[in-house]
């Protein structure tokens, strides 16, 4: 299995920190927040990793190195100046991550869950792990069911961890979904690919209720580091 790290965004929320350094790579408990992600990574045996990157993205070869240190091999896509959402950053690397189900997680959350509890071979095209909404994104994002289906609606509303094992399948009829406007190179979000494969149970999930962080802003980094104690 080959795992996509998102590392692409503009950090905009976290401004002034990311003025001059990728959110990925701000320092919690004593090292980058990406680090945390690689070291699960390679403690599962994973050993190709691609990183997705426009903002900065000069800044992570610089810190990562090719990922020799970990034991792991580095695949940079880089997307240009402007970055291709998570859809697109997804379709974009495609090519790096064959055709074999892969590891996604996003480079600015942090949390205790074992990657090794993930599916190497999800039931359907997508598996996500969920986590209670946190107070800054009270509604939720999807709804999970009791069949371990996630579905758009339903009474258990859960946030979309960042987190999951996907099958590059799931992007075979992205322009049916997304239409013409996505521009060149296509510019998407994921969410609306995994409703429109939801009515027909092919994403499925679970719940995580262990610690979890979405590093958005710079209060919650600062939380994540006092509660690391780097």
């Amino acid at each position: 299995m080959k795992a996509l790290i998102f590392a692409a965004g503009l950090g905009e929320r976290m401004r002034p920190l990311t003025d001059h350094t990728p959110k990925p790579l701000l320092r919690a408990g004593g090292k980058p927040l990406i680090v945390w992600h690689l070291e699960k990574l390679a403690a599962m045996g994973i050993r190709d990793v691609v990183i997705n990157i426009s903002w900065l993205a000069g800044q992570f070869p610089q810190v990562l190195d090719d990922g020799e240190r970990w034991g792991l091999r580095l695949h940079w896509s880089h997307e240009g100046p402007a970055p291709l959402e998570t859809g697109g950053g997804m379709l974009h690397a495609r090519p790096l991550l064959g055709e074999e189900p892969f590891l996604l997680v996003n480079g600015d959350v942090w949390t205790d869950y074992d990657f090794t509890r993930l599916p190497a071979e999800p039931a359907g095209l997508a598996h996500l792990v969920l986590v209670d909404p946190p107070v800054h994104k009270a509604h939720g994002d999807f709804a999970l069911h009791d069949d371990g289906t996630v579905r758009t609606e339903g009474p258990r509303r859960l946030t979309y961890a960042g987190l999951g094992v996907y099958r590059p399948a799931l992007l075979d009829d992205w322009r049916a979904v997304i239409g013409d406007a996505a521009g060149e190179p296509p510019r998407f979000m994921l969410a609306p690919l995994l409703r429109a494969r939801m009515p027909e149970g092919a994403i499925t999930g679970e719940h995580w209720d262990g610690r979890w962080t979405d590093v958005g802003t710079p209060e919650r980094l600062a939380e994540l580091e006092a509660t690391l104690g780097g």
